[in-house]
């Protein structure tokens, strides 16, 4: 599945809440922070491609 694109909304803890921005959606997306890049901040615009996320 994808390529999608999605923005850090907020961290909570050990998980990260997501929000695609390639497509119109209030739909958030709770990820663990493990499968994420180490420096993501609240803001930061990740790629999703073959069950990895990137920094874009």
């Amino acid at each position: 599945m994808g390529p999608f694109t999605y923005v850090v909304l907020r961290i909570e803890g050990d998980y990260a809440v997501l929000q695609r921005t390639d497509v119109e959606s209030e739909d958030e997306k709770l990820v663990a922070r493990a499968l994420l890049p180490p420096e993501i901040m609240e803001g930061s615009h990740l790629h999703y491609e073959y069950f990895e996320y990137r920094m874009v």
